[in-house]
């Protein structure tokens, strides 16, 4: 599953591979530029000592990153096409070879184990030239433990290492949220750390407003716990059915009995579990677990949106929006896709399509591979499965419409804040600092991104001050700190591309797909004047000169809407209050303060919870709470005498010691 241009990468005409002319097609058109020439002599080289073999290439530009990885069946075939120009007529191959100066190659046992490498390595290196995910963030899903006498009940992200039953994907947390809090109220499962249940003596608030059947204090046996445990298994397995059929004939019973409290839990708890089923909709009645996925494509962006069924009830959807050359087929991108999105997921036996993936026989046999069980790929014709698809298929229309709506605003916005600042071209990266502090106390940068994509939240960071020169409560040093370690990473990672660099020698009208720029084209600054030339003062130490800085003050008595701009070369400035480029600098200025507030105020929290135990080195977790049970508190540690130390269970007479030093060294 190769996302070249190439209609069929492993085909190399008819010709033996095993011998190249002297020159190769490349150098025979006389308009093909002499850089395309240069890699495709550098590819040369690399297949003259390739093996007739299965595995992954690597293309590597200059710098060292890696541009496109393929995989093939026979890696010396596959290198060739693209030495001898067949198939490669795509600007978009063209910039690839010019800019490749060195090859890696991974040999593999099979072609399947090659596009498992693959897909594995894509999302690792995240090359230029290959389709990529946008988005992968992990699946949330619901966890009903099984190392504990009493499991609980507890959403679980990452990978599945805790012994249990595990219920999902979910798409989304807010869904597991719903979930678990409809089941505790239908199942009564605790959802507290086993640490806190094993120090109960009493039952906690969730028991009293009947969230939790209280297992900790035994205000349930082990055995009825244990049957509500089996029945929200039940629940999340398909049997919803039988398991609402039970709770209302448990209800019957309690009121011909005359026991009417026992039959209004019963009869709460089945609201919860209606409540949860209600928020399922499109519950097809052919389909027990299959992932959905369709694809969709307008104005060189392509969506997949997938949902996802399991035991027959739908669990969510989530719409990606991966990056890929405008002129590929949807099959092909569709095949990157989900080689990537099940490279570290598990699939179920089924999957449907509203196109059929290139080399389905391929992924389905990776697929299953990666599973552990038979997994199928499917394009329904008919049926309820094709009416399921065609809804899937719906939703990712509409939510590339909608996407392409906000990127269009968003657009208009970056053109407007070029326009307002008087800067030589749109930007493509904002990056807007903020610091925080109490009387220099935990002091933080915040520096948030923003682009055409909105905020870009990967790309967020934190700075902790760490300079003692620096007088507490020093915004301008702070600032100067910030930004000097900020800008002097960028340029010892390489140095500044320039803009007609990183836009390439593209055709017109030819979209390029490049990474997000690490690289900022405008600096928005919490503050005014001297924050400002603070920022360019520490700029210019480095050697950067050519960004544009914007310091944003706020208003008189901190009102929003009467900022004041102050831009190098110009007097300061407002903007009409109800610019709409005024309210999109504001969100950039608030999100940058929401930031730094939240991150100072987690290092302030950690520092309040901090131990003097924690410095100790060799006393980890286990260690610090033998210490803590045996004295109480870390004073207590502190003022204790060797034998005390060494007779704390867990503790041997080494730890003591060294236990014991730390602190009267500290007194002495």
């Amino acid at each position: 599953m190769n996302q070249s241009d190439d209609s069929n990468p492993d085909a190399v005409s008819g010709d033996n591979v095993d011998v190249l002319p002297d020159t190769d097609l490349w150098a025979e058109e006389t308009n093909t530029p002499a850089s395309v020439r240069a890699g495709a002599e550098v590819i040369r080289r690399f297949w003259k000592t390739l093996p007739h073999l299965p595995g992954v290439y690597r293309m590597i530009d200059a710098e060292g990153h890696v541009l496109y990885v393929g995989k093939a069946l026979n890696l010396k075939k596959r290198v060739a096409s693209y030495v001898r120009g067949i198939g490669h007529g795509g600007h978009r191959t063209m910039r690839m070879i010019a800019e490749t100066v060195a090859m890696e190659f991974i040999t593999t046992d099979t072609e399947t184990a090659a596009l498992l490498l693959e897909a594995n390595l894509i999302k690792q290196l995240r090359p230029r030239y290959n389709v990529l995910m946008r988005d992968d963030k992990s699946f949330p899903y619901i966890l009903i433990t099984g190392d504990h006498p009493a499991p609980q009940l507890v959403k679980h992200r990452g990978a599945r290492t805790r012994k249990g039953r595990y219920y999902g994907p979910f798409a989304d947390g807010g869904a597991v949220n719903r979930t678990v809090n409809a089941l505790q109220r239908a199942f009564l499962l605790r959802t507290c750390t086993d640490s806190y249940y094993e120090n109960r003596t009493r039952p906690c608030l969730l028991f009293q407003i009947k969230r939790c059947a209280g297992p900790c204090t035994g205000e349930i046996s082990q055995e009825d716990y244990a049957r509500l445990v089996d029945e929200a298994g039940d629940f999340l397995s398909g049997k919803s059915t039988a398991v609402k059929r039970r709770l209302a004939e448990d209800m019957q019973a309690a009121s011909e009995s005359l026991e009417y409290e026992r039959a209004a839990r019963y009869r709460d708890r089945l609201a919860a579990l209606s409540t949860v089923q209600g928020t399922q909709s499109i519950n097809p009645q052919t389909v027990d677990e299959a992932d959905v996925f369709a694809i969709a494509t307008e104005a060189g962006m392509f969506c997949v949106q997938v949902f996802f069924f399991r035991n027959g009830q739908n669990w969510g959807n989530r719409s990606y929006f991966p990056r890929a050359d405008r002129n590929m087929p949807l099959e092909e991108v569709l095949s990157a896709f989900l080689a990537q999105f099940y490279e570290d997921k598990p699939s179920p036996r089924l999957v449907l399509l509203s196109h059929m993936p290139t080399e389905n026989a391929l992924l389905e046999e990776a697929l299953s591979t990666n599973a552990g069980h038979k997994v199928e790929l499917a394009v329904p014709q008919r049926g309820e499965k094709y009416t399921l698809v065609a809804h899937v298929a719906r939703n990712a229309q509409e939510a590339l419409a909608r996407k392409l709506a906000d990127t269009a605003s968003q657009d208009k916005l970056l053109g407007a804040v070029a326009q307002a600042f008087g800067l030589a071209r749109v930007p493509r990266r904002i990056e807007v600092y903020d610091n925080s502090h109490i009387m220099g106390t935990n002091a933080v940068g915040g520096m948030i991104v923003a682009g055409r994509e909105g905020f870009m939240k990967t790309h967020y960071r934190t700075f902790n001050i760490r300079s003692e020169e620096i007088t507490p409560g020093d915004d301008f040093g702070m600032m100067q700190e910030v930004l000097h370690r900020r800008f002097a990473r960028l340029v010892k990672e390489g140095g500044r591309p320039s803009y007609d660099e990183e836009q390439g020698d593209n055709e017109p009208g030819e979209e390029v797909e490049r990474a997000f720029p690490a690289w900022p084209d405008l600096l928005l600054i919490d503050g005014g004047q001297g924050q400002v030339a603070a920022v360019r003062r520490a700029l210019a130490a480095i050697g950067v000169n050519d960004v544009p800085v914007v310091g944003v003050a706020k208003g008189v008595d901190r009102d929003a809407g009467r900022e004041t701009f102050f831009v190098e070369g110009r007097p300061p400035f407002r903007l009409p209050p109800r610019d709409p480029t005024l309210y999109y600098i504001e969100r950039l200025r608030d999100e940058a303060h929401r930031f730094a507030i939240g991150t100072h105020r987690a290092k302030r929290k950690r520092e309040f919870t901090k131990s003097p135990l924690d410095e100790i080195a060799g006393i980890g977790p286990a260690r610090k709470r033998a210490l803590l049970l045996h004295f109480g508190t870390a004073k207590a540690v502190s003022q204790a005498s060797l034998e005390d130390l060494c007779g704390v269970p867990g503790i041997n007479a080494a730890t003591a010691k060294m236990v014991y030093e730390f602190f009267h060294e500290r007194d002495g």
